[in-house]
């Protein structure tokens, strides 16, 4: 991906830079869809999709495991479910490369220590600004937890609505899709796993 450039007379924010052929390639794409990309309203429009796309797509620039790695052993005894809900995140499907937009509830089960909260969060958000399935999604922010902070159990569940649905083909908006991935004691004993989905609300 395209490295930040410095301010100059034509780029004074210092924005990143986009190669001829990456605006060649969104032009050809307006072209296809039948506008003109030379019309006023066009002529800037391949640089800042580009730019909008190094945005969209920033989670390939990261290795989301990273915010697993300071944890905190001093819980004062605290061995109950740690749950982050209603976490807002957005994504791009990768048949359509159209917008994911939901929420996701994390929580995880501790053994040892915790991790703070806002670390679940920012995995999730690594993993989501990469094109995406729902389903991958869900199962990539578990298995980020499970592996780096190896409590008891973890529990995902992504609730979200694709444009690729609602704005093209079928065309039914309102609708939802919620996926899950239960791992440890929330897969293995119902009663945990009843305990964390009602703490989410489903």
């Amino acid at each position: 991906m395209s490295s930040l450039v410095g301010p100059d007379e034509d780029n004074p924010l210092g924005k990143p830079d986009v190669p001829e052929h990456v605006q060649d390639a969104i032009r050809t794409l307006i072209a296809w869809a039948g506008d003109d990309p030379q019309r006023e309203g066009l002529i800037d429009t391949p640089k800042r999709v580009a730019r909008a796309w190094l945005e969209y797509c920033q989670g390939y620039n990261e290795d989301p495991a990273v915010h697993m790695s300071r944890v905190f052993e001093e819980v004062g005894g605290y061995d109950e479910v740690v749950l982050l809900k209603d976490i807002p995140f957005q994504s791009h499907c990768e048949h359509h490369m159209a917008p994911i937009i939901g929420k996701a509830a994390i929580a995880y089960l501790p053994r040892n220590h915790v991790v703070g909260i806002s670390k679940l969060a920012r995995v999730l958000h690594g993993y989501a600004r990469r094109l995406q399935i729902q389903e991958r999604l869900t199962a990539e922010v578990a298995q980020c937890i499970w592996d780096h902070l190896k409590p008891q159990g973890v529990a995902v569940v992504i609730e979200a609505s694709h444009a690729c649905m609602t704005a093209r083909g079928v065309r039914t908006p309102g609708v939802g899709m919620i996926t899950s991935r239960m791992m440890g004691t929330f897969l293995e004993d119902e009663r945990s796993r009843k305990e964390v989905l009602s703490l989410m609300g489903y």
